[in-house]
């Protein structure tokens, strides 16, 4: 690594001059590997056991990376592990750097006509459960067809999906379809309805709600929604559902309705457990209730690998005719 010593910026580690990197070896790039975990982990003990190297080791290696780039990255003690803000910013180019390193190596691997390296699939939360969704077909058949590709099955939230097949940190993504844009590709695979619930303890649980609308949902103001932009907060604004608690998964959504002070959608397959142990009910869902068509992300450009190329078609054939075979030479 060629570096340029220069004064410290504010932000950066005491002492240290600061490195504006040149060439990236090797070993930064096992460096950087290593940061990533420790964030993803939450800490350096935890990362042990996904590096399978000793925590002193851990610790070394993170210090090599701080004094390489004349930064602090993280704090770390009794008080736990937290990232600056200087190291929330070389994550971020981390991942960006790490998924340009794969993205070179599944080049590779294309220019000799095998399938080889890593594919990094998104999907939103809580979809195991739909009876619609039928991504266990699809992963098997890729499975089957590429069998030296390993698999990294990702579940984040909508926007952290679509920003990470545009940035290439992810190769597919699977989540509901509520807006378009021109650098990604949409393909409908399957649909779920979402209806209103409320929980045990909550003034709607044992009462009738026939007369209950969506003016009357309105003028309640005990709605939680989603904190992003997805179908969810569309209704919201459809309806001029004002938010008083916002969660930003659906697990969030669901335990605002347990507390029995709040009112939310959820996906009918998700909430039946709760509902069937008595926990939670639908309000009015013959009225209260709106639909979400899912859809797999594909980035235009750069064009996908084969790889995920492969996986899309193996969600489109899976949601299609559900046993047909998908040919890993297309």
């Amino acid at each position: 690594m060629q570096v340029k010593n220069t004064a410290a910026p504010a932000g950066s580690a005491p002492g240290r001059p600061r490195a504006l990197i040149g060439q990236v070896s090797d070993m930064d790039l096992r460096l950087l590997q290593v940061f990533k975990a420790v964030v993803e982990c939450g800490g350096l003990a935890a990362a042990e056991l996904e590096l399978n190297i000793g925590t002193s080791t851990v610790s070394r290696h993170l210090k090599d990376l701080e004094t390489r780039l004349g930064l602090t990255l993280c704090r770390r003690g009794r008080a736990g592990f937290a990232l600056t803000a200087e190291g929330q910013r070389v994550y971020d180019e981390t991942l960006r750097l790490l998924a340009a390193v794969e993205g070179f190596r599944t080049g590779v691997h294309e220019l000799h006509q095998r399938m080889g390296g890593q594919l990094a699939v998104a999907v939103f939360d809580k979809t195991a459960s739909n009876p619609q969704a039928r991504l266990h077909r699809a992963i098997a058949q890729f499975a089957q067809a590429a069998p030296d590709v390993r698999l990294n099955l990702h579940v984040g939230s909508i926007p952290q999906i679509e920003r990470g097949v545009m940035d290439g940190s992810f190769a597919v993504g699977v989540i509901p379809e509520h807006r378009a844009s021109a650098t990604l590709r949409y393909d409908a695979l399957f649909g779920e309805t979402m209806y209103l619930y409320c929980g045990e303890g909550h003034a709607l649980f044992g009462a009738g709600d026939h007369a209950l609308d969506w003016a009357a949902l309105r003028r309640r103001g005990d709605f939680a929604g989603l904190g992003y932009h997805s179908p969810n907060m569309e209704l919201a604004h459809a309806e001029r559902l004002p938010r008083r608690a916002t969660g930003f998964e659906q697990e969030a959504i669901a335990t605002l309705i347990l507390s029995g002070q709040f009112v939310g959608f959820l996906p009918d397959h998700y909430a039946d457990a709760f509902v069937q142990r008595g926990q939670m009910r639908a309000v009015q869902p013959a009225l209260l209730n709106y639909r979400c068509q899912f859809v797999s992300l594909l980035r235009r450009s750069p064009q996908p690998s084969r790889a995920a190329q492969l996986f899309h078609e193996c969600l489109l054939a899976a949601h299609r005719r559900p046993d047909a075979p998908v040919d890993a030479s297309e």
